[in-house]
């Protein structure tokens, strides 16, 4: 690892988990952001998930002049068509992700028993680190959200991953992260060969029931007794 965790809220469904889901929250929230969604995800009682949501540094927000909150990288603008975003920044959080990915392992569940999820900016992060870790992991989730960049993703970086099952959602109303945004980002991961579950809901930038009913079925699926 290369240095210091990030803080975590942490929920462990039962005793002794088998598996991971690594969550990160959007822009200015934190960690605690969808803990209290894990209930309602539906989970069989006897599969054991350790539920990581990690809190994003602080950092000044060019776009929102200057004003600082937690966030996974700096956005210098943004729009409903596009962002621009700190690339360093992006790859400093890829390996915040691979430093708490590498702390599951050493606990004892490996990177093939471990989804990565992520909102809005989050999402970004999902998308970028999941699809280029240098392992497979069990799944990615990616939820209102788009690419930081789309050079940092290639034939090349994603080949660990490119047959990880994928879940994107979003919004078709999201005023925020614009649909456009969303789709643009599933159409290129799509034409690097990445197989996305891609699903729309009548909502805004937010979460709704049968989403997160449908991620609840994603992670059984991918987690399940059959996948141990």
């Amino acid at each position: 690892m290369s240095g210091k965790l990030l803080d975590c809220v942490t929920i462990e469904t039962d005793s002794n988990p088998s598996a991971a889901v690594i969550w990160l929250h959007g822009l200015g929230a934190d960690g605690n952001d969808f803990a209290p969604m894990v209930p309602e995800l539906g989970l069989p009682d006897e599969l054991a998930v350790r539920f990581i949501f990690p809190h994003a540094p602080t950092m000044p927000i060019t776009c929102n002049n200057g004003y600082v909150m937690r966030a996974w990288y700096d956005i210098v603008h943004f729009d409903q068509i596009s962002r621009q975003a700190d690339i360093a920044g992006v790859k400093a959080s890829v390996q915040y992700v691979r430093d708490l990915i590498a702390d599951q392992n050493a606990k004892g569940i490996p990177t093939h028993r471990i989804i990565l999820a992520g909102f809005s900016q989050g999402g970004a992060i999902a998308y970028t680190a999941g699809l280029t870790h240098p392992e497979p992991l069990a799944g990615i989730v990616c939820l209102s959200t788009y690419l930081p960049d789309e050079s940092l993703l290639s034939q090349n970086s994603i080949a660990a991953n490119q047959a990880t099952p994928l879940l994107a959602a979003h919004g078709s109303f999201d005023p925020v992260v614009g649909l456009a945004l969303g789709e643009k980002a599933k159409n290129y991961v799509s034409g690097l060969g990445v197989d996305v579950v891609w699903q729309t809901y009548p909502i805004q930038h937010s979460v709704c029931l049968p989403e997160i009913q449908l991620i609840g079925q994603f992670i059984n699926q991918q987690l399940g007794t059959a996948g141990v």
